[in-house]
């Protein structure tokens, strides 16, 4: 026992460990603010004023999935929220809604570098030495360009809203159901769930009454103060929290006491992650004192060449984050064992950070029992296994496609 909680206080003192549970903490208030302020639902009903067609409808989803790229969580929650109205009533099915959502998140927070996922690889890199002009974040962002699956994924997911890429499996069981019988949910939903959905539509307040503003005044302030303050995403979102505040209080969008109150909930609906991130650094202590990095490399190097490296990370990494449902920990756990493993075998240590990163992101949007999933499930009101079974063939294909880039 004392073994282990020695391990935990070294996760806690760690300070990396301490700077993301800062950025996770603060990312936390805004996401609340967000959400009780109704800023995120607001732009999406001044959205519809541009929105006349299924087609418009679901890029529009696809375009909010990239404004929301503070988190996956908000992603994949929100987004299914605001958009599930409209899509409703221009008749597309739920599980495509799912699927366009679900797929946008990960990959989005994965290619912006003022997400969450992003200060977390970032200082995961920097941990191992990794860095470009002296920090994690700049290698960070100079491994995006080999995140190959990200963008497949997103080429996949837009090209299939545009007709290009044809429905398959549950997507296209879906859309026939719709043609013939005008029900958006899949087979088997229950029926309390579709008299709230309809009940929801017959409530809607008029578009007018609607405005972006609250939305996207915090996110571009939190995007410039970033940029400006050499992407330092703790200042930046700390301003648009800022912002956020004064912008509600202002307009009485809500008093003092109910900011402090979703401050505090906010933080708190963080708490697994905060739990996370502790235990990851002190997993990579444990592995640290076994030499664990070292056993891999003496073992891997003389049958392993570094062509192979970044294609043999993508796959185990995403059969792990399939298998496990965990994306984070993940990370802190690869991440030590592959990076001195590339310095030994003589592969690019960003080209292999990239693709443990794309692994997570194929986790997140295919495993049946992940945070991504369920939550945007949750959103969509639709099962996590319709959902996964929805997006595995996309995601398989994005994943073979991936693997072949990593290879050549």
């Amino acid at each position: 026992p004392w073994t282990v909680l020695n391990y935990l206080y070294a996760g806690i003192g760690n300070e990396s460990a301490q700077w993301l549970i800062f950025i996770i903490a603060v990312f936390g208030l805004l996401i609340a603010l967000f959400e009780k302020s109704n800023a995120v639902v607001d732009f999406g009903f001044w959205a519809r004023k541009f929105i006349k067609t299924p087609k418009q409808a679901l890029v529009g989803t696809y375009i909010l999935g990239w404004i929301i790229f503070l988190e996956d969580y908000l992603n994949n929650l929100t987004v299914g929220t605001t958009m599930k109205g409209m899509t409703d009533r221009l008749g597309v099915p739920r599980l495509q809604l799912a699927f366009v959502v679900n797929t946008v998140a990960a990959p989005v927070c994965l290619l912006i570098p003022m997400s969450s996922w992003a200060v977390y690889y970032g200082k995961l890199l920097e941990d191992q030495n990794v860095t470009v002009n002296g920090s994690g974040m700049g290698a960070y962002i100079a491994g995006l360009p080999y995140a190959f699956y990200a963008y497949v994924i997103l080429a996949i997911c837009l090209l299939q809203i545009l007709g290009v890429i044809p429905k398959v499996g549950s997507l296209k069981k879906a859309w026939k159901r719709v043609e013939e019988t005008g029900d958006v949910f899949p087979e088997g939903t229950e029926a309390n769930i579709k008299e709230e959905a309809q009940a929801a539509l017959e409530m809607e307040e008029g578009d007018e009454k609607h405005l972006p503003f609250n939305f996207l005044i915090p996110m571009i302030v939190m995007i410039i103060v970033t940029i400006a303050a050499g992407i330092d995403v703790l200042m930046g979102s700390a301003a648009g929290c800022v912002v956020a505040i004064i912008m509600y209080l202002v307009q009485r969008k809500m008093t003092f006491f109910e900011i402090l109150e979703a401050g505090f909930q906010g933080m708190m609906n963080m708490g697994f992650v905060f739990v996370l991130t502790v235990l990851a650094f002190a997993v990579q202590t444990v592995n640290t004192d076994l030499g664990l990095a070292d056993f891999v490399i003496e073992i891997a190097s003389p049958i392993m060449k570094g062509a192979f490296l970044p294609a043999s990370t993508f796959i185990v990494c995403g059969i792990y984050a399939y298998a496990t449902g965990c994306f984070w920990d993940l990370a802190a756990i690869i991440i030590p064992i592959v990076i001195p493993l590339a310095t030994a075998v003589g592969a690019d240590p960003l080209l292999v950070g990239a693709a443990v990163f794309s692994g997570s992101a194929l986790g997140s949007n295919t495993c049946l029992y992940g945070d991504g999933v369920i939550l945007c499930s949750q959103g969509c009101q639709v099962k996590p296994v319709d959902l996964m079974m929805t997006t595995l063939p996309y995601a398989a294909a994005a994943g073979v496609i991936s693997v072949i880039l990593y290879i050549g």
